[in-house]
């Protein structure tokens, strides 16, 4: 707005030397110490100092009182200060101290020339030196006149440089005091000038301020008349909007309603059958299950019932359509196909014909798969099961269900004489080689063919039947499908090829074949190693076993157990305990028991624990027989006499069994839920290898409370059977250590008809040490047993008879 210069106003305070005078010098004065610098301002008018002329002095007279007149060309003339200065650019003050700093050193400067006019009062004092002389006293006297003549021009000149040094200063002084005045009077028309402009922008704002204030008064008066206005034109868009949403429904409405005539005209067309090779078939189906939707749920609606029978009418008969159309696409690939695997003699290449030519054939459609897919979709999701949904999907369905029935049958047809060869080449190889060889080539080979069957069913349908419980999924709707050939749904008839070839075998190849596929088949241990054929692998196996091949092991074992334990025949000269046999503990058990371990062991190897501990049925049917057949053998033993101890030959035979039981970790043999809990408590306390401890705990429990024994082969129950084995095995125990320490208590008071005690302890350590040699920690737990039931009899006849005294 304003130049800088108008704010910056600094006066030059440079000193300026005077201009030398060209005239020659002679008696000159020096050049006076308090002349002031050139202060350029804006040039002021100012008078000039007078100056002071002299008269030459008289030549012609000497006397005294003549009156000297001014020296002539004596003073130096002073310099015109009152032109205007040149012009320069000055520099803007930045603030108020800018100019304070430049009085303060102007205010320096007039110092300074104080102190070189006091150095010019030596100057003065010059001149009094003038008025000496230098001439002896002598030469005085002779020249009086000349003195006098001195004194007085001394006098003259002395007051003529007085006079000449108070103009000269009185003019510095003028001129100082109106560079100051004109100094201080441009700063204040600066000031003032800044003032009127710092009112001009104020009066500008509040001009600005009610400017603003009139305009918004003026909207607010606007917007206040206007209100009415816009709230009718918000009422006539809400009504507007609500007329287009009812206008867009009636379309809507309109047009589930005249869909009707578009799908007729195209369904009963002649040649509507090539439809459903096209894109749009598709979307013609998918709009006809949108307005039967649309059906349904407006139940108010003109003439409801009446198109919703026509929708359902068509969308039959367009799902006719295509099921027909596949239908026909596969009688076209089917009988090629079937003549060149027929006519084919090598594995490899019929595998080919089967799965990668026929996948080609098949899949070389326009939209006819596509199509498919999407019908199928609409019951089932990708993995086939049932799809939740507020429409009825049955249709669909039913649909689906049907086209998967062509498909499989029509590879049934043309896949019947591999499955035929591979039948046929199993067989031989189970004669020929070996049965457990022979069943697991030929079930890799199945499992690969289903995993194949497996991709092609998924590429042609989009899901995959993968296992589901639920009867409407597509799993069961392909497993009621039942075929020569194995396809993802049925693996019957793999089953049934290899239980027709187990069904001969002997009951350990069976549990080997078993065993194999339950351990090949099992979970992967790294996720990398985890691929989509492994997969799949592991769920045809689990299917296998679950529903084929385990309940087959479970029936022959049923058998074995029948024709080993159940139904073997007691025979005298086995009704006694053997010495051990290269310390094994169960080299001199009793033939059905250890054909019981055995069979123990074979079931536990063809199962996994998961099944093999817990609510096994045959783990329950082996225990259950092969008691019943020891409690047979013990009443035997009793009724000939044979001089063995049907009580020790209980407890040897029981604590194999329960050895057994526990180094297999099965957890409970009843045959259903819930699991035995007292039985798994004594197992806790146990270690597989040694019984001491199962020993020490029932001769330390309630053994002596208990009375004559309870649990016998018609008692033998399911429900009971922890608790009846712990029973048997405590009568036993009590039986035993009942009846030595009977012995050794008569042998000990010496009654007639028995034995000394060193022979009745002989016998008992010979009897012990051939039925437990190998455990003579057993050994001395049943002789510590033994001697507390002796002490305890004791006891009971001291009681007795201070009774009678009493």
């Amino acid at each position: 707005m304003y130049e800088d210069s108008w704010y910056s106003f600094v006066p030059d305070i440079a000193p300026k030397k005077p201009a030398t005078n060209s005239r020659p010098q002679g008696h000159r004065r020096k050049e006076s110490l308090l002349q002031q610098p050139n202060v350029r301002c804006l040039p002021t008018s100012s008078p000039s100092p007078p100056r002071v002329g002299s008269s030459p002095r008289s030549q012609g007279t000497g006397k005294a009182d003549d009156v000297p007149e001014p020296l002539e060309n004596l003073f130096e003339e002073i310099e015109d200060t009152s032109t205007p200065p040149e012009p320069t650019l000055t520099r803007r003050a930045a603030s108020y101290s800018d100019f304070y700093r430049v009085v303060r050193a102007r205010l320096a400067r007039d110092e300074d020339v104080r102190k070189e006019k006091k150095k010019g009062s030596k100057a003065e004092r010059s001149w009094e030196a003038l008025m000496l002389r230098d001439e002896p006293p002598a030469a005085m006297e002779h020249d009086t006149s000349d003195t006098i003549l001195g004194d007085s021009y001394g006098v003259q000149l002395l007051e003529a440089s007085q006079q000449t040094y108070s103009y000269e200063l009185g003019g510095q002084l003028y001129e100082l005091r109106e560079g100051l005045l004109t100094f201080t009077r441009l700063y204040s028309d600066q000031l003032t000038l800044t003032e009127r402009h710092l009112d001009g922008l104020i009066d500008d704002a509040n001009a600005t301020l009610a400017l603003l204030t009139s305009l918004s008064n003026s909207f607010q008066s606007v917007e206040a008349q206007t209100s009415s206005f816009q709230s009718q034109c918000e009422s006539l868009l809400t009504e507007q909007r609500r007329l287009e949403k009812l206008a867009d429904e009636v379309g809507t409405d309109l047009h589930y309603y005249a869909y009707l005539d578009t799908a007729s005209r195209r369904l009963n067309a002649p040649g509507a059958s090539r439809l459903v090779d096209d894109g749009a078939f598709g979307e013609m189906i998918e709009n006809i299950g949108s307005c039967i939707d649309f059906m349904d749920a407006h139940e108010t609606y003109r003439e409801r019932d009446t198109y919703l029978a026509r929708y359902n009418a068509l969308l039959t008969k367009a799902l006719h359509l295509l099921d027909h159309g596949f239908t026909t696409r596969l009688e076209k690939l089917s009988p090629e196909i079937g003549r060149q695997i027929a006519a084919t003699k090598s594995e490899s290449a019929r595998h080919a014909l089967a799965f990668g030519r026929f996948e080609e054939m098949i899949t070389d459609t326009y939209s006819l798969l596509p199509n498919i897919q999407k019908i199928v979709r609409y019951a089932y999701d990708q993995y086939g099961r049932p799809v939740e949904s507020a429409s009825d999907t049955s249709v669909y369905a039913i649909s689906a269900t049907s086209m998967f029935r062509t498909f499989l049958t029509t590879r049934d047809r043309d896949l019947k004489t591999m499955t035929q060869h591979d039948l046929e080449e199993y067989q031989k190889e189970a004669k020929a080689l070996s049965v457990e060889t022979a069943s697991r080539n030929y079930i890799k080979q199945s499992f690969e063919k289903v995993y194949h069957e497996d991709g092609l069913f998924f590429k042609v349908f989009g899901v995959e039947p993968t296992w589901h419980t639920s009867p409407d999924s597509a799993f069961q709707a392909v497993k009621a499908i039942n075929t020569a050939m194995v396809h993802p749904g049925n693996l019957a008839p793999l089953a049934n090829s290899v239980q027709s070839v187990l069904q001969t075998a002997d009951l350990q190849a069976v549990c080997n074949v078993v065993g194999w596929l339950a351990i090949e088949y099992s979970v992967a241990e790294m996720d990398e190693e985890d691929a989509p054929s492994s997969r799949k692998y592991r769920e045809y196996a689990a299917r296998l076993l679950v529903d084929h091949l385990w309940p087959l092991t479970d029936n022959a074992f049923t058998a074995e157990i029948t024709k080993s334990i159940a139904k073997a025949p007691v025979q005298d000269g086995a009704l006694k305990i053997g010495p051990v046999v290269d310390g094994v503990s169960s080299s001199n058990a009793y033939p059905p028991v250890k054909r019981a371990i055995e069979l123990l062991a074979m079931f536990d190897q063809a199962m996994p624990k998961e099944r093999s501990a817990k609510n096994s049925s045959v783990v329950f049917n082996i225990v259950r027989e092969t008691i019943q057949v020891l409690q047979r053998a013990e009443a035997r033993m009793k009724s000939l006499q044979t001089g063995s101890d049907p009580d020790l030959f209980m407890v040897k035979n029981l604590l194999i069994i329960k050895n057994e039981l526990v180094s297999l970790e099965i957890g409970d043999i009843r045959s259903h839920p819930p699991s035995m809990q007292h039985f798994g408590q004594i197992w806790d306390t146990l270690s597989p290898q040694n019984w001491v401890g199962f020993v020490s705990n029932i001769i330390g429990g309630s053994l002596w409370s208990r009375g004559p024994p309870t649990v016998t082969a018609k008692t033998w129950t399911a429900e009971d059977m922890s608790e009846q084995l712990d029973e048997l095995l405590r009568q036993s125990i009590y039986g035993f250590t009942k009846r030595w320490g009977t012995l050794i208590n008569d042998s000990q008071s010496r009654k007639a008809g028995v034995r000394p005690i060193t022979k009745v302890g002989a016998e008992l350590e010979s009897i012990l040490q051939n039925a437990f040699s190998n455990q003579p920690e057993v050994i001395s737990k049943l002789k510590e047993a033994i001697q507390l039931n002796a002490q305890a009899q004791t006891e009971a006849k001291d009681e007795k008879r201070g009774a009678k005294r009493y």
